[in-house]
């Protein structure tokens, strides 16, 4: 593994360690199954190109993604993760000598596009109207985050933006930018290519595993859940997700969504059945929290034990996050 992949792979689990909900130690550790990684994806220089068709693109270091498309007036290009700064211009100029001239923003947080600082300063930069509230406020002299993210800095503001629907002609590419609300975060928007089929919609699903916890820190448990049937509504043969090394396909969507209709059904029988008063019997009444804590670690635990066997060898890490999504799932019935 050379210093850049390495970099890369501090970064990605540096995330993993903060933010997110206990996670119960579960030995061994399941073996990642072979659909989670793509074998044409050859990682050895530190990023990977690729043209998916008719002048899209897609590029990875293995942990994150972006899209662009050359248009033969300049390249769209899609999302500036940190990890791959150091690599993006690199992989654009390995296909096209054309220009960036236009910027999209998937969403505001700074793991995607915290490294847009290495595009052209006069690029056009789109963005859902969320988004560009986000990173205002982020951006302000007083409250510079994006620097604080591994590897993050300055990001250019949006200078075009939209609230429902936005559609980008440059040269003989078309996107489509579209928001459906909130999901993973306020100003999450969907990206696709209709001459391509190929749709883009980052921290949503990741192809070949299950979400990063908390349903990939969903803000809207919900909407998370309506989502994949929003994304399953277009006509797309190609799903990029953002994250890991490899394309989706429409299955991968279906599986995923397989994958948590069966941890809300799980959680809601876990819910169920739970006896709360038999924890009361044995952690007493005096430390309330704690009380509910045990009660809440058992729910959740159930919905796990009920979860993971039937996944473990079809989406990788099925054995690490379930207990995540299973509590914010158990919460979500409980709550919204």
């Amino acid at each position: 593994m050379n210093r850049k992949m390495l970099v890369s792979y501090l970064l990605f689990f540096y995330v993993i360690s903060i933010g997110i909900a206990p996670a119960v130690a579960q030995e061994p550790v399941a073996p990642v199954p072979a659909s989670a990684f793509d074998p044409h994806v050859d990682l050895s220089k530190g990023y990977f190109v690729e043209e998916i068709s008719d002048g899209l693109y897609w590029a990875t270091d293995g942990t994150y993604q972006i899209m662009f498309l050359t248009t033969g007036e300049g390249v769209i290009v899609v999302d500036a993760p940190p990890s791959m700064a150091g690599v993006i211009l690199t992989a654009i100029a390995d296909v096209t000598d054309e220009p960036i001239t236009h910027v999209i923003y998937s969403h505001s947080h700074a793991d995607h596009i915290g490294g847009a600082g290495i595009y052209p300063e006069d690029a056009i930069y789109i963005a859902h109207e969320d988004t560009a509230a986000q990173l205002e406020q982020a951006m302000g002299a007083e409250n510079p985050t994006y620097g604080v993210f591994v590897g993050g800095g300055a990001v250019p503001l949006p200078t075009e933006t939209f609230s429902e629907s936005y559609t980008l002609e440059v040269g003989n590419q078309v996107l489509e930018l579209e928001y459906r609300g909130i999901i993973h975060e306020p100003g999450n928007i969907f990206i696709y290519a209709p001459q391509q089929k190929v749709l883009m919609l980052v921290d949503v699903v990741v192809p070949g595993w299950v979400p990063f916890p908390k349903l990939n820190l969903a803000e809207d448990v919900p909407n998370f859940y309506k989502a994949h049937d929003e994304i399953l509504s277009y006509d797309f043969e190609t799903f990029i997700g953002g994250h890991m090394g490899r394309l989706g396909t429409r299955e991968d969507v279906e599986t995923q969504q397989e994958y948590l209709l069966e941890i809300r059904e799980n959680a809601a029988n876990a819910l169920a059945t739970t006896d709360i008063s038999a924890i009361v019997e044995e952690v007493g009444f005096e430390n309330r929290w704690l009380l509910v804590d045990t009660y809440l670690d058992r729910v959740a635990q159930a919905c796990t034990d009920a979860t993971v066997p039937n996944w473990v060898g079809r989406l990788a890490a099925a054995d690490v996050f379930t207990y995540s999504h299973c509590w914010t799932v158990m919460e979500s019935l409980r709550i919204d």
